[in-house]
């Protein structure tokens, strides 16, 4: 899969949206998507992370908070396979960055959402 050109979208990003947009697809979404979401978010608070990663980061949750990308999300099933390639991407640049304070604080943000079964998913991110 051809990545798009996902920082044109870091306009797009902002907490609030960031917030409101994984709250209304996190079930459709699944936990993987999610999970990848939260580590990118509280990655991006981080004081030990670059510019240049934050930069990355905005544009990848930008890309995620955007109706308007590659294969729209509200495309059942395929919609947000591009949101989780982008994310994926994303998080193996900045993998080194993640604390694993952070891993954790997005696991239990997750339990907010699924079951334990569900966030089972997250193991097999592809990292």
């Amino acid at each position: 899969m051809e990545l798009p050109d996902f920082m044109s979208y870091a306009s797009k990003f902002s907490a609030s949206d960031f917030v409101d947009k994984i709250s209304r697809i996190a079930k459709r979404a699944g936990a993987k998507l999610v999970y990848a979401a939260l580590i990118l978010y509280y990655t991006l608070q981080s004081d030990n992370v670059s510019k240049t990663d934050k930069a990355l980061i905005i544009g990848a949750l930008g890309y995620m908070i955007s109706p308007l990308d590659a294969i729209p999300d509200a495309i059942p099933i395929v919609g947000l396979t591009d949101d989780l390639g982008v994310l994926i991407y994303v998080l193996r640049k900045v993998w080194v960055n993640v604390e694993p304070d952070i891993k954790s604080k997005a696991k239990e943000k997750l339990s907010k959402w699924f079951d334990e079964d569900e966030i089972k998913e997250i193991d097999d991110l592809g990292i």
